[in-house]
């Protein structure tokens, strides 16, 4: 399985390892109506546990993202997912209430981090820059796929078994994710890249500060993940209310709702390939400024149409997630071509705490929206659904206004592909 770093072959390799860990990212939302029955959470309280795993998942790439400067993206990868294989484990042994899923889903996104930061800068180490953006493209795809499986796998487990035996499931990916990256990577070079004298750790973040094109990457890139991970929390629970809407019974809703939702995922596979391909042939700014534009139109829009019959719901959903994830590539494709090699670490780092950051703040305002519209009381309610949906547009709207920025500084330097 081994393949020469680069290749066709060991992209593939590294895309079904993201596959397998990207199951866990999605676990909790997959179970998230059942748990709320279970343990009378209100909405904000679901939020916050959602929130507490993007916490964890934010310090661990602002830690992961220096480990690889300065040990390298390989050993980076493969000794910090053995943590990342761990927790997921443990969430399932342990929980058995809020408190205990706050803290402990804190711990599990704590150490997921090895498994995004390393191989995107494995992918810049060792892909040519004219298949890079379609090359991170997959990559996001892959972690796409994975959110898919890890739903389908999920709503099979659960119609027959329960949420909690759903969830250790899904905590057997992250071990065969490892194992295959083990497998994959056996012929690729750790390498550090050779930095200034002197330079160190507390160096690199204001380097990567005074890099106007790598922070107006970093800023498009946060009013994106606002959108993008609010969605993500909260599609299956809204497909799910738009279901029992309908008279489903709630574990049938639920279980349809899961099944529904990975479908969408299935769409956003198709997103990040998409844009990885437009990026490489007609800019990168310009693909990130089309596809922000329309699922910013989507977000306000989407909790309007519960009423929908189901099907042209779930279409909507679809180009919802496509729109919302395509140019998800294509920012850690600038962001990569922005900075120098030996502070690409750091500036994943800032990125992480600066993007992922709102994405322990956008679930909790969605699920805060939702209790205090009244949905947190019938889910049946299409105008509180409305109004949360819409707080993820609202939130992200100055991403296109940073992207056009760094569109007309690139222009300026002669280079539009940053």
């Amino acid at each position: 399985m081994s393949s020469p770093p680069g290749s066709g072959r060991w992209l593939a390799a590294l895309c079904a390892s993201r596959v397998l860990s990207a199951t866990w990212f999605v676990a909790y939302s997959a179970v998230l109506p059942l748990v709320r029955e279970d343990w009378g959470l209100s909405a904000r309280d679901a939020g916050m546990i959602q929130g507490a795993f993007h916490l964890g998942y934010l310090v661990s790439l602002f830690l992961v993202g220096f480990i690889a400067d300065y040990f390298g993206a390989k050993r980076a990868y493969l000794v910090t997912g053995v943590a990342g294989l761990l927790s997921p484990i443990a969430f399932v042994l342990f929980v058995d209430g809020f408190w205990s899923a706050l803290w402990l889903h804190a711990l599990t996104g704590l150490t997921q981090g090895g498994y995004y930061t390393p191989v995107l800068a494995l992918v810049n180490e060792h892909v040519d820059a004219r298949r890079r953006g379609r090359a991170m493209g997959m990559m996001i795809a892959a972690s796409s796929a994975g959110y898919a499986l890890a739903l389908g796998v999920a709503g099979l487990v659960v119609s027959f078994a329960g949420w909690r035996a759903a969830l250790g499931a899904l905590a057997l990916m992250p071990v065969l994710s490892w194992l295959l990256a083990l497998v994959a990577t056996r012929a690729t070079p750790n390498t550090v890249h050779p930095r200034p004298e002197g330079h160190t750790a507390l160096a690199s973040i204001p380097a990567v500060l005074r890099n106007r094109k790598g922070m107006l990457s970093v800023w498009g890139y946060t009013f994106h993940s606002w959108e993008l991970l609010g969605l993500w929390a909260w599609m299956p629970a809204f497909l799910t209310a738009a279901l029992m809407t309908g008279g489903a019974g709630a574990g049938e809703a639920a279980a349809a709702g899961l099944s529904l939702a990975a479908l969408t995922y299935v769409a956003n596979i198709g997103g990040s390939i998409t844009g990885g391909v437009m990026a490489d042939r007609w800019g990168r700014t310009q693909t990130i400024l089309l596809w922000s534009s329309m699922s910013l139109a989507l977000s306000l829009c989407f909790g309007w149409m519960m009423a929908l019959p189901i099907a042209l719901l779930v279409a909507v959903a679809c180009l919802y997630n496509f729109s919302a994830i395509a140019d998800s590539s294509v920012h850690s494709t600038v962001i990569a071509e922005s900075v120098p090699p030996h502070i690409l670490g750091a500036a994943y780092a800032v990125r992480s705490v600066v993007g992922f950051g709102t994405g322990v703040i956008s679930p909790v305002v969605f699920g805060w929206a939702l209790d205090l519209a009244g949905g947190g009381r019938t889910s049946a309610d299409a105008f509180a659904w409305g109004i949360a949906w819409a707080t993820l547009g609202l939130g992200g709207l100055l991403g296109p206004v940073a992207t056009r920025k760094l569109q007309r500084l690139a222009r300026e330097s002669g280079r539009e592909q940053s």
